[in-house]
């Protein structure tokens, strides 16, 4: 094989496989499942009552059902921090000094998303 073959094929592997970001409608409504998987979760932990306990045919369920909520939910928020955390990656790319300044702005923004997950999920006071 001739070395233009090697570079037809090479630049043909990189066009095939060039990231491509979804659809902002999938995003959308990922992210609106995650979010109401998580209010979902967060329901059945309120709803979750000590006094069902004095029955011992209630204990399969007072455990697995807030324990279940917590893992899916915990799950869901982890998702929608990450999916909202990655639709800025391009603007955090950008304004970067660094590898070290990238990964501080990535910090700040898993940190300012997760706290945004967490304060829709609290009562209005």
């Amino acid at each position: 094989m001739s070395p233009d073959t090697f570079g037809d094929l090479e630049a043909a592997l990189r066009r095939a496989l060039a990231p491509v970001d979804p659809p902002v409608e999938l995003q959308e409504r990922v992210e609106r499942t995650l979010d109401s998987i998580v209010e979902l979760a967060a329901d059945e932990l309120e709803g979750w009552e000590l006094a069902g306990l004095k029955d011992p045919r209630n204990w399969p369920r007072a455990a697995i059902g807030p324990a279940a909520a917590v893992v899916v939910g915990g799950g869901a928020a982890a998702g929608l921090v990450v999916l909202r955390t990655q639709r800025r990656r391009h603007k955090r790319r950008a304004a970067a000094r660094g590898v070290v300044d990238l990964a501080g702005r990535t910090a700040r923004d898993v940190a300012r998303e997760a706290l945004r997950v967490f304060d829709d999920l609290a009562p209005d006071r």
